[in-house]
């Protein structure tokens, strides 16, 4: 019997934030290896660097992998980045360094700037950007709010629930959250959304 899959589309992050926040070093060989296990994925991200070294982000891109913006990269990087994402699948992502709490608020300004030079034919991964999700250009987020909220799902529901069940609960939980705030800078600062 083949292997039921809970969710529509997969893309593979490659652990840069782990990497960044750590201060490991993801081995990129490796990496490429893990993901080659993964044959019906939809996309998976390159391996970036988020301190800020996007010439070694690039170097890593040319192994594989879609693209990611920061905002500590110049802007004219992104004209670079979007034949990268076209030949990797039509994916490209976006990140926002997190301030020393690992909140990335009152970076609105930045991403729709950014969001509004990205062809309209490449689908946008926000990483970490949950709280941004009022902005419709986003296809897709990855947050780990999805996965504290699905075991605190798993603690009261119990072991009947499924780990990939309990993620789409919270993904469902997410997609239900306000995603047009009246003013989304009030929102911001009530805390009303989470990284």
């Amino acid at each position: 019997m083949p292997n039921a899959c809970t969710f529509e589309r997969i893309l593979l992050d490659s652990g840069a934030y782990t990497q960044y926040k750590q201060g490991g070093v993801v081995d990129i060989e490796g990496y490429l290896d893990w993901v080659a296990r993964f044959p019906h994925i939809d996309a998976f991200a390159g391996l970036d660097d988020i301190g800020g070294d996007y010439k070694r982000s690039l170097r890593n891109y040319e192994k594989g992998g879609f693209p990611t913006i920061h905002d500590q990269d110049p802007p004219e990087l992104l004209d670079d980045l979007i034949p990268i994402a076209r030949s990797a699948g039509g994916w490209i992502g976006i990140g926002c360094t997190p301030d020393d709490s690992g909140r990335r608020m009152g970076r609105e300004d930045w991403l729709l700037r950014t969001l509004k030079r990205i062809p309209d034919d490449l689908h946008v991964h926000g990483f970490a950007l949950r709280h941004y999700s009022y902005i419709p250009r986003f296809d897709s987020f990855d947050s780990t709010a999805w996965f504290r909220s699905a075991m605190r799902l798993r603690k009261i529901i119990g072991p009947w629930l499924m780990h990939d069940e309990a993620i789409e609960l919270s993904i469902k939980q997410c997609m239900r959250s306000v995603r047009f705030p009246a003013d989304p800078g009030e929102a911001e600062q009530e805390g009303l959304f989470d990284s």
